[in-house]
């Protein structure tokens, strides 16, 4: 993370070699600190520390102070030996003491760490649209451990709930009927997805129920040809093809496309996966019914599964995103078919400069697009007045998205 990869990249290249208890271990100690962060900091009065020892120092009293599955002489000692190898015998001795304070007082340390748990300035300019309320249901959200949802793939939802019921794991309809979701009242932690029934068949991807009521919200016609020009990690397009849609799946990133292939492939579905940048016109013009631009951006909606993500904004982000974002679009303008074809934009973000505010200026500047009326039955909450889609996690219990059904004259 510190050369710039998002949490599960790196920690999924840290922990492969890991046995299961352990390599889950590593998830809640990654996440959890990084939710965490700054109430740990406000803790530990890091102020006063040797950088080098800020992780290390973190990550014992996030096991002090969160987990209670790990006595405290272990996640003591543990990190003792860490700064030991991190920066010597005397820099050891000061992870020791502060450690043992916080667990002498309960997990406090120097003060109850309570406190903003995102950066002031996200907050602030969410109090300005959300109000205070909804603001802190937002912020508590992005600090709870997400939920786990499933959406069928091989087997259908009858299947899926049978195994799991006969595995001991509970699951319920998720969230306005878009996929299975596991109950957290589960007696056991709920396992990685890999090991849940069903994985190895094919049985179903991961997806939340946002993703899922986007491609519903398209409403793109069954036998139509789509191209998913940012395609990986592949949910959407599996979703797409699910409803009968034909899809070539694209990204520009070469080191997304396997897992974007092995997303099609565990599926079933008939999806060509290919490495292609949209902005470097890949096909040629009018070549498709339908294109969806999923783009890259903040992920303001996401932040309880990508807890990192709080630390890497900056207020300028926001421009330069929304700059690529209109780029992404007027490359796939052309790719679509006139007289009826459709051309979605969607986000994870719940920034207007990224989506409303993309969209409009698309218009503006490509007067034969037009917002065509969705034909989907989602609820009316979740369209706005302009009729594009947005889910907020605050509001609806799902991740936040936006997007935008826009039709080529």
């Amino acid at each position: 993370m510190r050369a710039g990869a998002p949490l599960g990249t790196a920690r999924d290249g840290a922990v492969s070699a890991l046995a299961e208890r352990d390599r889950r271990l590593a998830y809640e100690l990654s996440a959890g600190v990084l939710r965490r962060q700054a109430e740990l900091d406000r803790a530990l009065d890091l102020e006063r520390a040797d950088p080098r020892l800020h992780d290390v120092l973190r990550l014992g009293a996030y096991q002090l102070r969160c987990l209670t599955r790990v006595p405290r002489h272990a996640a003591v000692s543990t990190s003792v030996e860490l700064a030991r190898e991190t920066a010597g015998e005397g820099p050891a001795r000061f992870v020791n003491q502060a450690l043992r304070r916080i667990a002498g007082d309960g997990g406090r340390g120097t003060g109850d760490g309570a406190g903003p748990t995102h950066p002031l300035w996200l907050i602030e300019r969410w109090r300005s649209r959300f109000g205070e309320t909804g603001t802190a249901a937002l912020l508590a959200w992005n600090d709870a451990k997400p939920e786990l949802t499933i959406q069928p793939a091989r087997w259908e939802r009858a299947r899926l709930t049978r195994a799991f019921h006969e595995a001991g794991i509970e699951i319920t309809d998720a969230p306005f009927g878009a996929g299975l979701r596991i109950t957290r009242d589960n007696p056991s932690p709920v396992p990685r997805p890999s090991s849940l029934p069903g994985f190895a068949e094919g049985g179903f991807i991961v997806q939340d129920p946002a993703h899922a009521l986007v491609a519903q919200y398209a409403a793109i016609p069954a036998g139509a040809l789509v191209y998913d020009a940012c395609a990986a990690p592949g949910g959407k397009a599996v979703t797409l093809e699910r409803m009968g849609i034909r899809v070539v799946a694209g990204d520009a990133r070469p080191d997304r496309l396997p897992r974007l292939t092995d997303t099609a492939r565990r599926a079933g579905v008939a999806i060509r996966c290919l490495a292609a940048d949209l902005e470097a016109a890949p096909f040629r013009p009018q070549g498709f019914a339908a294109v969806l631009v999923d783009a890259p951006c903040s992920a303001t909606g996401t932040m309880a599964r990508h807890p990192d993500a709080r630390w890497r904004l900056t207020p300028e982000l926001f421009p330069r995103a929304a700059a690529r974002q209109g780029r992404l679009l007027a490359a796939a303008a052309p790719l679509v078919r006139k007289g009826g074809g459709f051309l979605i934009y969607a986000t994870c973000s719940l920034e207007p400069e990224e989506n409303s505010a993309v969209v409009e200026d698309f218009l503006s500047r490509n007067p034969e697009f037009t917002r065509a009326s969705t034909r989907s039955s989602l609820p009316t909450e979740l369209i706005t007045a302009a009729g594009d889609f947005q889910s907020l996690p605050q509001r609806h219990g799902i991740d936040g998205a936006f997007a935008a059904r826009l039709v080529r004259r």
